[in-house]
């Protein structure tokens, strides 16, 4: 291999990353605005799976979305559906989108616009739904679509004339000041999404006339501790897609899982997805559940571990043990562990605890495979059955093995020397 090339390579490709912009500037449905959307497109997290290899939870999120976009009246008329062939399912990193657990979007779906002011890139999230039963977890009982539908005739339209309002939100400066009030900024959102919530009232204020529109959209987004978490997802995804393609660079710009499987993406490598089956995360449970009720790991939100925060940040944030599990040390050395595998230090993001050291980014595919250390994620826990939703939060590798087949399609491009 040629080092040299492949160093200047990937410093282009961490300064890509490091340059970008995101600024949350629209909602609007995704049939509008993401591409390659149709009526009967299904976006879904993860690499790209058919419906009959989906774990339990996307495929009840499949059937719920195909409910709320009227191709099915009951749940197992949609599961015909899915199975037809006339629905087209695809990955959501496909389609410049992503979306946390199932990961699902379909057309109706508002979605937050993210746009690169310094690249010109534009990433697509979903609204994030909140606790308890939802289509992320392939919960699809009439409530969540009653809900769903709210989004698209309600909170959709009036978050897009907000935003517009207001000239647009930028992502990365509230995440910083969230990290340094505790949060990990993947499982934990409590500071980001307070921020953002106190800052977007008087702009709520400002624009939505009706009384009792104004208390609903106000309410839901100042209970749902994990409002942040999408527009985050977003705003990371379109960094790190502005990385993706350069000529022998081994940074890796996509993690992300579908239940079945974990896949990757490099920048070298475009067009190309490298995967293996997914891990199990080790989990705290929530009562009542355990090991024999456990989905493999599922969700796009490992865009926030490939730009190194989440289970990179997790000396960042102390209290995140309460629900991952370990020890305050473990997760020291956890993040410790990552400067081994990345490329330098993101000066936007610094760490208290530790002497206000900055975090690493730019996932180095070799630097995995040298010193034979994968990626931490920090990671929701799914029911295997669709409708149970979470039962549990935790820790999370991958396979190495998906480092060593991408390597492999990288020789094979490339050559050794």
């Amino acid at each position: 291999m040629n080092r040299d090339r492949i160093s200047k390579a990937n410093e282009n490709a961490v300064k890509r990353i490091l340059e970008a912009d995101p600024i949350f500037v629209d909602v609007k449905p995704a049939i509008e605005v993401v591409p390659g959307m149709t009526d009967t497109t299904i976006l879904h997290a993860g690499p790209p799976i058919e419906f009959e290899r989906m774990c339990g939870p996307m495929k009840g999120g499949v059937a719920g979305a195909l409910m709320l976009e009227g191709l099915a009246k009951t749940e197992e008329e949609a599961y015909e559906l899915a199975m037809s062939g006339d629905i087209t399912f695809d990955s959501c990193h496909n389609h410049d989108a992503v979306a946390p657990m199932t990961g699902i979007i379909s057309a109706s779906m508002p979605v937050m616009i993210v746009k690169n002011m310094k690249h010109g890139n534009y990433a697509y999230s979903t609204i994030n739904e909140g606790r308890d039963k939802v289509l992320r977890f392939g919960a699809l009982s009439d409530d969540v679509i009653d809900r769903l539908r709210w989004f698209n005739e309600v909170l959709g339209p009036e978050l897009g004339k907000v935003i517009r309002n207001i000239g647009g939100f930028s992502v990365l400066p509230i995440m910083a000041e969230a990290l340094q009030m505790g949060d990990d900024l993947h499982n934990r959102f409590k500071a980001c999404s307070a921020l953002f919530a106190s800052r977007f009232l008087p702009a709520l204020i400002d624009t939505i006339e009706d009384k009792d529109t104004l208390k609903k959209v106000s309410d839901f987004i100042g209970n749902n501790d994990y409002f942040y978490l999408n527009i985050t997802m977003a705003g990371l995804k379109a960094c790190m897609d502005a990385a993706h393609g350069i000529e022998y660079s081994t940074i890796v710009t996509t993690m992300t899982r579908n239940g079945t499987e974990f896949g990757i993406r490099v920048s070298g490598l475009p067009g190309e997805w490298f995967t293996v089956k997914a891990s199990v995360p080790k989990t705290l449970y929530f009562p009542g559940y355990g090991l024999d009720d456990t989905n493999p790991d599922m969700g796009d939100s490992a865009i926030i571990e490939t730009y190194g925060l989440g289970g990179f940040a997790a000396a960042a944030s102390p209290i995140i043990v309460q629900s991952v599990g370990g020890t305050i040390q473990e997760a020291n050395e956890r993040t410790f562990e990552m400067y081994e595998i990345t490329t330098k230090e993101n000066p936007l993001f610094s760490i208290p605890a530790i002497d206000f050291k900055n975090l690493p980014v730019g996932i180095d595919l070799l630097k995995v495979l040298e010193t034979n250390t994968v990626p931490v994620i920090h990671t929701g826990v799914a029911h295997k059955n669709a409708g149970v939703g979470q039962i549990g939060a935790g820790i999370v590798r991958p396979d190495i093995n998906v480092f060593k087949d991408a390597l492999r399609s990288y020789f094979e491009k490339y050559g050794r020397d």
